[in-house]
């Protein structure tokens, strides 16, 4: 009898740990998958005005922040690799929008004008930025680290970015009085993902700034959501 309960519980150790680690792949790569239709759909058209590129400013800053918030107080793993993934996939996204815009006008980091800020020609303006702003971060860092005002606030400054990355797409749409150009898919699989990672940092005790930060994320998506019923015609007709 005592054989079979030891049996029992292995089993279900083994089950519980499978599911951990099938969680995790969640959290490293489902981040990205929303931007996969995003970048299907800009590849299919031809055109980036659906799509606000600065959803990668913010989650660049957010992510690289993330980065060294994890070297200052070093959180679970997952979530570090996580934020390596979605550096590369805002990186891809900003290259094919590059590769897409067809402008006359040149502009570039090293001009400093603030008017076209993240609004340059060539996508190695942005991996200029990005390199810039790792090194800020980096000395900063490595000059108060000891501080731990410095590094909650490095967290807090993370997931605050990270919380408002719909925010420009929200705005985007407003701008243009509609959502065309825009993945639907994108922003479902977004608020998909961000219920999934918020119950994610609530299960495993994760900084109490993560999970506010999924609750934030949650009501924004649902806000584009709501916009893409009130801007398309084709939904709202059926929906009359």
């Amino acid at each position: 009898m005592e054989i079979e309960v030891d049996i029992q519980e292995e089993d279900m150790e083994g089950s519980c740990t499978l599911l951990s680690w099938l969680a995790s792949c969640v959290m490293v790569f489902g981040g990205a998958l929303p931007y996969v239709p995003q970048y299907q759909e800009i590849q299919r058209s031809s055109n980036t005005e659906g799509f606000s590129t600065r959803v990668c400013l913010l989650l660049l800053i957010a992510n690289i922040l993330r980065i060294f918030f994890w070297i200052g107080k070093q959180f679970e793993l997952t979530l570090l690799l996580q934020s390596v993934v979605m550096i590369i996939t805002m990186l891809a996204m900003l290259h094919l929008c590059c590769n897409t815009r067809v402008s006359t006008n040149q502009h570039h980091f090293t001009d400093l004008d603030l008017r076209y800020f993240w609004s340059w020609s060539a996508f190695e303006d942005y991996l200029l930025f990005c390199f810039a702003f790792t090194v800020l971060c980096a000395f900063l860092t490595l000059l108060l680290l000891d501080s731990v005002l410095f590094v909650e606030g490095l967290g807090s400054l993370a997931v605050l970015f990270e919380a408002m990355l719909g925010v420009p797409q929200l705005l985007q749409n407003y701008h243009n009085h509609s959502t065309r150009g825009m993945s639907v898919k994108m922003v479902l699989l977004w608020t998909a993902g961000d219920i999934f990672k918020t119950t994610y940092f609530v299960m495993n005790d994760s900084p109490s700034q993560f999970w506010v930060c999924g609750a934030v994320q949650i009501l924004i998506d649902m806000a584009i959501l709501l916009q893409v019923l009130y801007y398309d015609q084709d939904i709202r007709v059926k929906l009359g």
